[in-house]
């Protein structure tokens, strides 16, 4: 973005918003960050997810909005209490956060979501108009994006975000001591597809959002997914290191509980919207993208 803009951003202690605020204000943009606890520090705005209290007074001007605060689909086994805390920490967030958009009025407002709409597509390749699935993430998903749409007419953006690739966390942040032990291997049959993109196009991609006039669903994931297998070969061959321990199904699902379910689905997702707007990947394959992740 050539002009600085002042940017709220709900979520910037996560993965991916920590990378973004880093990158917003090495840009030269102005970014308020919102925090549940009392503000210490000048940049910081309070809000209550739980109580929908957003303090509005410092964010009036503001030119965008982004969220994506809610609580990590894998950080917990799924039980019935953390399913409804992965729900309510999405929906009374998303809610809250749009009635603020509809008030505040900025230019774009970018919105959360997951490629877990799809449900299980199997060999199917989904795209951005593709209906929701019926499994709980896509349930999830569903409501999420319903809450956006409580933004009213400003131009809003719901990102649904694949397999997000660092070493500092996430997905490919678990997988790595296994590997470098020579532990690692397919998960289940290896057959299903993994759609990922890496934080560095994430980022990327976001901030396109902002610039471009798109709207609606937004797929971000690089454009070529990948099987299982495909990609813990791929992560294998980067590490130097062997893929001979395949992760059992039954062995996930002991061990997850549901959340195995979106280890072992399959997900084949395009981007669609972002190849039509002309949006470039840095790491569009994976075997280029695992090799700069995990270069010593």
């Amino acid at each position: 973005m050539s002009v600085p803009q002042r940017i709220a951003i709900t979520g910037a202690s996560g993965l991916i918003g920590t990378a973004l605020v880093g990158h917003l204000k090495s840009e030269g943009h102005t970014v308020q960050r919102l925090v549940r606890r009392a503000p210490v520090a000048a940049d910081e705005v309070q809000w209550d997810p739980q109580t929908g209290f957003i303090n509005l007074e410092p964010l009036r001007g503001v030119d965008a909005i982004i969220h994506l605060a809610g609580v990590g689909v894998g950080d917990k086994r799924w039980n019935k209490k953390y399913k409804s805390e992965i729900l309510n920490s999405r929906l009374l967030g998303t809610t809250a956060i749009a009635n603020a958009v509809a008030e505040l009025k900025p230019q774009v407002f970018i919105s959360a979501s997951a490629i877990g709409w799809y449900g299980e597509s199997g060999n199917r390749a989904v795209v951005e108009t593709d209906r929701a699935g019926d499994d709980f993430l896509a349930v999830v998903c569903r409501e999420w994006e319903a809450a956006a749409d409580l933004a009213g007419e400003v131009r809003t953006v719901k990102i649904r975000t694949g397999l997000v690739l660092d070493p500092t966390g996430g997905a490919l942040g678990k997988m790595l001591p296994l590997f470098r032990l020579g532990l690692g291997g397919k998960m289940g049959n290896g057959k299903q597809w993994w759609s990922w993109i890496t934080l560095h196009d994430q980022i990327r991609a976001i901030v396109f959002a902002l610039e471009n006039p798109i709207s609606g669903p937004v797929n971000l994931t690089a454009p070529n997914p990948v099987t299982n297998q495909e990609f813990t070969s791929a992560l294998a061959r980067a590490m130097h290191r062997p893929a001979l321990f395949p992760a059992p199904a039954l062995g996930l699902k002991i061990a997850l509980g549901g959340f195995s379910s979106e280890i072992l689905g399959s997900k084949r997702v395009i981007p669609h919207v972002l190849q039509e707007a002309g949006f470039t990947w840095d790491y569009p394959h994976i075997s280029e993208a695992l090799a700069q992740l995990v270069e010593d």
